[in-house]
C-alpha cells in the first residue's frame, strides 16, 4: 500500500464515525484529505469557536445580552422573586441580575490562552472523541480539560468584581429578606461560586454554538481549509 493511499484511508477512518453521516460517504468526500490536513481542520475549528465564544462573552452585556446564557438568580431566590417583586424589590433584583452578569463578563477573557493551550495539545485520540461525539463533543472536550483549571482561575476575578459592586451584600439582602418571608432556609450558595460556575457553563454553551456554526456552513467561516475538512464531513 502506498503512502498516499493509506493517508487517505487514514483519514476516512478517522472521520467515518462522525454522527449522521455513514462511512461510505466521508470515504468517497475525503480522498483528497490527509491525516495532517483533517487534524489541522479540526484544531482550526476548535480554536476559532474558543476564541469566537470568549469575544462574544467578554464584551459589555456579553451575558446580561444573551438570553442563552444570561445568568439567573440562584434557584432560591428566584423561586422567591415573584413574591419579592411584588413587594417593592424589583429594582433590586435586577440589580442583582446586573451585577452577576457584569462580573461573569470580567472573568471570560481569562480563559482564551488555556482554551487555545488545550486545543494546541489535543492529541489523535481526543479528535476521534470530538468526530464520534456529536453537537456536545466540543464542549465536552473543553469542559474536560479546562473546567476545574479555569474555575480556579475564574473566581478571583468574579470575587473581586462582586467585591466592587457589592455583589455579596446585595445578595445576602435579598437572601435575608426571602429568609424572612420563610422562603429561604439553612446555608445558601456562596455567590461567588455560583457566578464563576454559570460563567463556565455560559462558556461551554457559545463555544458549541461556535462549532455548530462551522460544521454548517465552512464556507461562511472564511477558511480554505475548514471549508475543505468540514465540507468533506457533510453528507
Amino acid at each position: 500500500m502506498n503512502r498516499r493511499r493509506f493517508n487517505v484511508l487514514s483519514a476516512a477512518m478517522l472521520a467515518g464515525s462522525c454522527i449522521g453521516v455513514h462511512a461510505t460517504a466521508y470515504a468517497l468526500s475525503l480522498n483528497d484529505l490527509s491525516n495532517a490536513q483533517a487534524s489541522e481542520g479540526l484544531k482550526l475549528a476548535l480554536e476559532k469557536g474558543a476564541v469566537a465564544a470568549v469575544k462574544s462573552l467578554g464584551q459589555a452585556n456579553g451575558f446580561l445580552g444573551n438570553e442563552k446564557v444570561r445568568i439567573p438568580l440562584p434557584g432560591v431566590l428566584e423561586n422567591a422573586s415573584r413574591l419579592l417583586r411584588s413587594l417593592g424589590q424589583g429594582a433590586r433584583l435586577d440589580e442583582l441580575i446586573a451585577a452577576m452578569n457584569h462580573a461573569a463578563e470580567s472573568a471570560v477573557p481569562l480563559a482564551r490562552d488555556m482554551l487555545v493551550g488545550a486545543v494546541k495539545s489535543m492529541n489523535v485520540q481526543d479528535a476521534k472523541k470530538i468526530l464520534a461525539g456529536g453537537e456536545t463533543s466540543v464542549t465536552e472536550f473543553f469542559a474536560e480539560k479546562t473546567r476545574p483549571a479555569l474555575g480556579v482561575k475564574f473566581l478571583p476575578v468574579v470575587t473581586k468584581v462582586t467585591a466592587r459592586v457589592n455583589l455579596a451584600e446585595k445578595y445576602n439582602q435579598m437572601a435575608g429578606k426571602a429568609a424572612g418571608l420563610g422562603l429561604l432556609k439553612g446555608d445558601q450558595v456562596s455567590i461567588e461560586q455560583y457566578v464563576t460556575a454559570k460563567s463556565l457553563d455560559g462558556l461551554y454553551l457559545m463555544i458549541g454554538e461556535e462549532e455548530k456554526k462551522i460544521r454548517q456552513d465552512p464556507v461562511g467561516s472564511g477558511s480554505a481549509l475548514l471549508q475543505k475538512v468540514f465540507g468533506a464531513l457533510r453528507p
